[in-house]
């Protein structure tokens, strides 16, 4: 019997969110009560629908914290260390393979060894040796790849950016084709679709897919946009928006494009730009969570993705503090599918 591999959209039915929560040993001890805050607004809001792991050193130190989320789809992995905080690339990558989930733990690096990950890296098979994951089975994924790198419309199509998946630091034995290929047998693809353009100024993960350009349905992409000639965005993102309206679908039609406004720019205290996004959106049971960033576009960008998905609730989460850390919402997150 042949293996069926599928690599689930995002908005198909989920069990549960992990959120690795921040602690004085992370780039977040100097602003770690703004992080907390902000962390725990997020396990609160994704709580109303759907169970949530909280990865942390001791939960008693976050309950308090946690004020308006359902306890009852709280649940904790105590003891696990960690270098940093962001789940969608040290989180585990769930297929539905012969109908069954099965996690692929793919090697973590600190994003092309940037940054630590030695403890990070070991998340996943620690959440599985905690039973977290219950019967499904985990799998080492066999290459460096971040969940923020890779964008499934659950059909056999993958989006990502060559930037990134072609990164020296993270599989320099890989050529383009090799990583195409790879992919292709991992996930169960028919398509791979190559951004070569787009970035973010002040992103650290050499331009994840999911800072850029989203699936919304299999016919559907949401991506940045900037329209400013004066930007410094401009050009890379004009030309990014020309590739997504070449980009097809399996059956060889053009993707329904729907433009995100590029925010007011936002800035660290020593001048640096940070790199806040709209398409960091997380889809979740029921309900689509938006980063929001106390600039005037937040509304129109909220107003826009409840076009995309008019099926469910669109909540808009207060980022600000996320983005000083180079991340935003989605980055922060990782689901965990129903088989």
């Amino acid at each position: 019997m042949p293996t069926v591999r599928r690599l689930p959209a995002e908005w198909e039915p989920q069990q549960f969110v992990q959120l690795t929560f921040p602690h004085a040993g992370t780039d977040w001890a100097p602003m770690l009560e703004a992080a907390l805050a902000c962390f725990a607004e997020i396990a609160a809001v994704i709580s109303r629908f759907e169970p949530v792991l909280i990865v942390c050193q001791d939960k008693a130190s976050l309950q308090p914290l946690l004020t308006g989320a359902d306890f009852s789809r709280i649940r904790y992995a105590e003891g696990i260390p960690s270098n940093d905080t962001w789940a969608r690339d040290h989180g585990g990558i769930t297929i539905i393979e012969n109908g069954e989930l099965v996690i692929l733990d793919f090697v973590f690096n600190g994003w092309g060894l940037k940054f630590p990950a030695n403890h990070d890296n070991l998340i996943t098979c620690r959440l599985a040796r905690q039973g977290v994951f219950g019967s499904a089975r985990i799998r080492h994924g066999s290459m460096v790849l971040e969940g923020g790198g890779i964008e499934s419309d659950g059909q056999g199509t993958l989006m990502v950016t060559s930037e990134c998946l072609l990164s020296p630091n993270r599989n320099p034995h890989l050529s383009r084709r090799q990583t195409e290929n790879m992919l292709k047998r991992l996930f169960g693809l028919q398509q791979i679709l190559w951004l070569d353009y787009g970035y973010l100024a002040g992103d650290d993960t050499d331009s994840h897919i999911d800072t850029l350009a989203r699936f919304c349905s299999s016919d559907t992409i949401a991506y940045v946009q900037c329209n400013n000639p004066d930007d410094e965005h401009y050009p890379a993102l004009q030309a990014m928006e020309r590739q997504l309206a070449a980009f097809r679908t399996l059956q060889g039609q053009p993707y329904r494009l729907t433009p995100l406004p590029l925010p007011s720019p936002c800035f660290a205290e020593d001048g640096h730009r940070l790199p806040a996004t709209y398409a960091n959106f997380l889809i979740i049971n029921g309900a689509v969570l938006v980063p929001t960033y106390n600039v005037p576009e937040d509304e129109q960008a909220l107003s826009r993705l409840a076009n995309c998905f008019p099926d469910r609730d669109i909540i808009g989460v207060p980022c600000r503090t996320l983005i000083e850390q180079h991340g935003s919402l989605h980055c922060v997150t990782m689901q965990y599918p129903l088989a």
